[in-house]
């Protein structure tokens, strides 16, 4: 079916992973053009089927190298930056891919002629936070806003949905690990689907939201760290104890792993502090509108009704669980 966006072409960097996965389906759906940069177009081919024939392709573009986003973000409509990282890595640092990466899209964006441009930070994004993570995103954020002053920002909440590194991530420890350890389990969060912060950009992309502002993102239920981890046993079909941590600790623990890679590394120091600080939609944003609802997404999804079908796989017996005998 043709809509009213047929050929109109939204850039989406970082568009390979998993946030860029769902938003690259929302907008193709939408009858957009997607051309999804990243950084390795060979591993990128499972975007292809998301749209008709030709209507994604993906090209090379790295926000550490100007000149390659610049190539990238040729003859866009429009623009969508999901390029974050959740612990450094090499050359991939807080202040190389949050600052001056989101400085160099909104760059190229303003000099391609881009309509549009959606930067995608996070809840928790401020010059006070303890955490390297809230202080650049918030660096960021002023970057984009100073290049681009008509961008969209987004500051979602932890994001859930299939291949996800929260439920996904403790399911698998609650599996292997015979107990579970529990740091700040009063922090707040309000865990939003995947599907809905992708749903929201492509209404931005079709002219939604107020230019220039910044929209904060939760779903529909706020939990305590801990009731977040009852939540993942609960559908995972476990049950394991839970050992407190102190924030101390937790710093000092995660102080012995840093040597470790990134992958296996139960929590950063860094992550640790921004455990400290809940992380919800503000009072403020909230009532001036500036949620999900405010984007036009109406009725976000609830946690019960996406993860169980996920998290199914890390039952005892998998998918067959629900079968007697």
């Amino acid at each position: 079916m043709v809509t009213r966006e047929e050929g109109r072409l939204i850039a989406v960097v970082g568009g390979s992973g998993f946030v860029g996965r769902h938003t690259v389906r929302a907008l193709a759906r939408r009858g957009f053009r997607v051309r999804a940069v990243v950084r390795r177009p060979d591993l990128a081919g499972h975007l292809q089927p998301m749209g008709s024939v030709g209507q994604i392709h993906a090209v090379q573009g790295n926000v550490r190298y100007p000149d390659s986003i610049a190539r990238a973000l040729e003859g866009v409509d429009g623009v969508v930056n999901l390029v974050g990282v959740l612990a450094k890595s090499g050359a991939q640092t807080f202040d190389s891919i949050h600052v001056a990466g989101a400085r160099t899209v909104a760059r190229a964006a303003r000099e391609a002629g881009a309509r549009r441009l959606v930067h995608v930070s996070a809840i928790g994004a401020s010059t006070n936070s303890a955490g390297q993570y809230g202080r650049t995103k918030a660096q960021g954020e002023a970057a984009v806003l100073e290049a681009f002053p008509e961008a969209i920002i987004l500051r979602p909440s932890v994001i859930f949905g299939p291949e996800d590194s929260l439920f996904n991530r403790f399911a698998a420890m609650a599996r292997a690990a015979p107990v579970l350890p529990l740091v700040g389990g009063r922090t707040r969060f309000q865990p939003v689907y995947v599907g809905d912060v992708a749903t929201a950009i492509a209404n931005i992309c079709e002219g939604a939201g107020k230019p220039g502002t910044i929209y904060e993102l939760g779903g529909p239920e706020v939990l305590t760290f801990r009731a977040l981890l009852d939540r993942v046993q609960e559908h995972a079909g476990r049950a394991r104890p839970y050992f407190p941590l102190p924030f101390w600790l937790a710093k000092l623990l995660a102080a012995l792993t840093a040597p470790l890679p990134n992958a296996i590394r139960p929590l950063t120091v860094d992550q640790v502090r921004m455990l400290q600080s809940d992380n919800v939609v503000s009072e403020a944003a909230a009532k001036e509108g500036r949620t999900l609802q405010g984007l036009g997404v109406q009725g976000p999804h609830a946690i019960d009704t996406i993860v169980p079908s996920y998290l199914e796989s890390y039952r005892a017996k998998g998918q067959y669980s629900h079968y007697r005998g």
